[in-house]
């Protein structure tokens, strides 16, 4: 192989190592508190969860063995997506292998080059690479501005013909979420097409814990929901549901990241039909995970009206060593938390991610707390 690869390949390794910005995969030791999964509810090793994925791999096999449109598509996907569909109140969905193909899936083919797809500025990558490479044209508003997002409506609504908007429901990076009841009051006056990713709002808000659009009761306005069997879930693949069945359809049809791959197994499928059942009577659970993310906010200072009770708690150093150093100070004393650097996050907010889980307490929390506010940096 070429010597000039290989040359370009390392440097631009050493320009993010230069820069601590150099990313790898891990073992790290076992540590007494996890504060970097997304695990919110602990069901990765709960017992019932464990016994859905062990019945459905003894019952169906290890693998699905095919693509979904052979003979890869088994009773236990349909049982979990009838589930899904039932919770989330749609009539109609589709499983995908993982979260970042469902987002691609939605946002590459569905809009078309006469389209306008409006998006907040912080979607998850996978949205933003979709739309960065479709045939529609692609804006973004201010993060969570609605003022910003009707200012382009107004602009630019007439000119197209569809117009899509797409949010996440509680943003990955911050923790916060859009007011969805003003954003479906804008449906109003401005139609379009509302695409919600609900990966970590699903389990965390509502009464069943369908996600932030049951908690704001505009379940019924959302046309296209994307969430993840992963995170609260504890498995791993994901979903797209709508009550349009030409939609569903479409992506059947057209979704390459749908049609081209061996199927999800059986074992994922089993496990998150059974978190799905545990999460709508976790009541009790939500309302501690939302009560200890609103404690461990005013234990940082970091109060505020949106997101106060999500549990993605950002705590922003600006500098990357310093991020990795504070990360790995913690690690030592049996404490992970995530260290999130550009590009993931815009250059100077480099920070720490603290995921809370249903098993934190708030000794926890102020013993963190006690570390991490010396080296924080104001977001004013």
């Amino acid at each position: 192989m070429s010597e000039q690869f290989f040359s370009r390949l390392e440097d631009e390794l050493k320009s993010s190592r230069d820069k601590n910005l150099f990313r790898e995969v891990k073992l790290y030791p076992e540590c007494k508190i996890n504060l970097c999964s997304n695990d919110y509810f602990q069901l990765r090793q709960d017992p019932r969860v464990i016994a859905g994925a062990k019945e459905a791999c003894e019952k169906y096999g290890t693998g699905s063995g095919a693509s979904p449109l052979l003979s890869g598509f088994l009773p236990c996907h349909q049982s979990l997506l009838d589930e899904l569909k039932k919770w989330k109140r749609k009539s109609y969905g589709q499983l995908f292998n993982a979260g970042f193909l469902a987002n691609q899936a939605v946002l590459r083919h569905l809009p078309g080059k006469n389209d306008l797809v409006l998006a907040d500025k912080l979607i998850h990558h996978s949205m933003a690479q979709a739309l960065t490479h479709g045939l529609a044209k692609f804006k973004r508003y201010h993060h969570l501005d609605l003022v910003h997002l009707e200012k382009l409506l107004n602009a630019h609504h007439k000119n197209f013909e569809t117009v899509f908007v797409v949010t996440e429901s509680v943003f990955s990076m911050d923790g916060d979420y859009p007011d969805l009841k003003k954003l479906v009051d804008l449906k109003k006056r401005y139609p379009f097409i509302l695409i919600l990713d609900e990966a970590h709002g699903t389990g965390v808000f509502g009464e069943t814990g369908a996600g932030l659009a049951e908690e704001m009761q505009v379940q019924d306005q959302v046309d296209i929901i994307i969430g993840t069997l992963g995170k609260a879930l504890a498995s791993m693949g994901a979903y797209v549901l709508s009550n349009s069945s030409t939609i569903i359809d479409f992506l059947v049809n057209r979704a390459g990241e749908f049609i081209y791959s061996t199927f999800l197994s059986p074992a994922q499928v089993g496990s998150a039909e059974i978190a799905v059942k545990l999460l709508q009577s976790a009541s009790g659970e939500r309302q501690f995970l939302q009560q200890i993310s609103t404690n461990f906010r005013k234990i940082l200072k970091l109060e505020g009206p949106e997101g106060a009770s999500a549990p993605i708690i950002p705590v922003l150093i600006g500098d990357p060593a310093k991020t990795l150093e504070i990360r790995n100070n913690l690690l030592q004393q049996g404490i992970m938390v995530g260290a999130i650097r550009p590009p993931t996050v815009p250059p100077n907010t480099s920070r720490l991610r603290v995921s809370l889980h249903t098993g934190v307490t708030q000794q926890t929390l102020e013993k963190l707390g006690n570390i991490l506010t010396p080296w924080m940096i104001s977001r004013a």
